[in-house]
């Protein structure tokens, strides 16, 4: 009698092909989601990451204008030929002007002004600079943001906005630059920055005039 049910106590023990079948579905289900789970997790991290750098290379790009603009002033400049250009120049699509402030670490035989110019090129904000004022060439470019569509720069005086600078309008400088960014992803920045001080033009006095025989 103990000998039959020991026999059938061992037939009846462990698991079915059926349920085996299930708990090997389950584990596949609860395997696939996490597998999902840390894919959907890496590509977040990808996006976050991306992101992050995109504004740090915004902000490395605002800084690195806005003290060479803070610093602008006036100081016309001559190109390799000789042809002399306003202290700031500037268009839609780039600007060149001359700032103080330029360290001199290694005390090198030069001044402490350097002219320096900002312009959109191969997909890129590029900035160059030049070794001296008046005469020199133009040093390589450095790219200052990268994955940029466009650019756009507007130079504020007086309460207006312009494209152009030239400084015809009664004074050297702008008080203030407009750069609008367009980038590759779709994203539009818009950035200002004050040029020199950001005071407005001092207006010319006339001079007082004589009496007549005098």
């Amino acid at each position: 009698m103990r000998a039959g049910l020991r026999r059938r106590g061992a037939a009846t023990a462990g698991f079915t092909l059926v349920e085996v079948m299930v708990a090997l579905m389950i584990f596949g289900l609860i395997a696939s989601a996490g597998v999902a789970l840390l894919a959907f997790s890496v590509r977040a991290q990808g996006v976050t990451t991306a992101r992050l750098d995109d504004l740090g290379a915004l902000a490395r790009q605002s800084s690195l204008m806005a003290a060479d603009l803070a610093q602008a002033v006036d100081r016309p400049a001559r190109d390799e030929r000789g042809t002399r250009f306003p202290a700031f120049v500037g268009d839609a699509a780039s600007m060149t002007f001359v700032r103080a402030g330029w360290s001199n670490i290694d005390a090198e035989p030069r001044s402490t002004l350097q002219k320096v110019s900002y312009r959109f090129a191969d997909g890129a904000l590029q900035r160059i600079a030049w070794p001296m004022i008046d005469g020199a060439a133009a040093l390589p470019a450095a790219t200052a943001l990268g994955s940029v569509a466009g650019v756009t720069m507007r130079y504020r005086i007086s309460g207006a906005w312009s494209e152009r600078w030239t400084g015809d309008t009664g004074a050297a400088l702008p008080q203030a630059v407009e750069l609008v960014i367009q980038q590759r992803d779709g994203m539009v920045v818009r950035q200002l920055f004050l040029v020199g001080n950001g005071a407005p033009p001092k207006p010319v006095q006339a001079s007082p005039e004589l009496p007549d025989g005098q």
